[in-house]
């Protein structure tokens, strides 16, 4: 079973890095995400979107402020800007324009991944019943993710306050994994039972042992096919972590230079986890 523990391993990081990061251990409940050796670990504070021309910071559907054509705007009042204000303020619109597709790019492909492995994983232990289930439950995720993190045309837009989690993920998402999960687990269990008992030999060690050399072979199919995907997203997620950093400090510098801003933090960061 060493191989489908590994890859489930695998499958346990992508999901990670994604559900995890709404649903993590942040007491504001904003969205976050880091790496594991702790020198990275950044959260967004706001909901945000950008487009060619316009940065849009909000929290509850309301906008704090905006960078729309090199102007700022705060709680929708203008604020005058002299030219080195102005310049910071490009520049930070810019760097947030840049690096928002690429957390969301990061965030569906690894979805995409968690789906085909979980299936993999599952649908072979627990028969094709269950598989479509487990298919169903991916796709609610899926789907769910969709209105917290997209792309609409030349629109990027990512939810990370508590009240766009507790949209998407609360109550009624709750209710609807644990209604199919309620729906199918006694089909699964007797799937399981079922195929540990089919297993070849006579005596139960001896099924089990052949029920453990299957699922050794499906660790080995899961690996194979998700564990460069799972490597590279790992990559891309550490760069991102790294190119955050760097958000951090030009923010920093933003809001010292500009007091309208200066209790409005979209990037925070655990300043000890910094790397110097």
């Amino acid at each position: 079973m060493k191989k489908l523990t590994a890859s489930l391993g695998l499958t346990a990081f992508v999901l990670a890095t994604t559900s995890a990061a709404w649903a993590g251990e942040d007491k504001d409940n904003h969205i976050s995400f880091g790496r594991d050796d702790k020198q990275c670990e950044v959260s967004l504070n706001y909901d945000v979107s950008v487009e060619p021309s316009k940065l849009v910071v909000s929290e509850a559907k309301k906008e704090v402020y905006r960078i729309e054509l090199g102007r700022l705007y705060v709680n929708g009042d203008k604020v005058e800007l002299n030219d080195k204000q102005q310049a910071l303020v490009n520049q930070y619109a810019g760097e947030v324009s840049k690096q928002l597709p690429e957390v969301i790019d990061v965030v569906h492909d690894a979805v995409d991944i968690a789906s085909t492995a979980v299936s993999m994983a599952l649908t072979p232990l627990l028969g094709d019943a269950a598989g479509a289930k487990i298919d169903e439950m991916m796709d609610g995720l899926s789907k769910r993710i969709d209105t917290v993190a997209y792309q609409n045309g030349d629109k990027f837009y990512l939810g990370a306050t508590e009240s766009s989690i507790e949209d998407t993920f609360g109550k009624e998402f709750e209710q609807e994994m644990e209604q199919l999960v309620q729906s199918s687990i006694g089909s699964m269990m007797m799937t399981l039972g079922s195929e540990m008992m089919k297993g070849d030999g006579e005596s139960f060690e001896e099924k089990m042992n052949a029920f453990s050399a299957k699922m050794d072979k499906v660790g080995d199919d899961i690996e194979a096919q998700i564990e460069q995907q799972a490597t590279d997203l790992e990559a891309r997620a550490d760069k991102l972590c790294d190119n955050f950093q760097q958000l951090v400090a030009l923010e920093s510098q933003m809001r010292s230079e500009v007091p309208a801003l200066r209790d409005y933090p979209l990037v925070s960061a655990k300043q000890q986890t910094l790397r110097e």
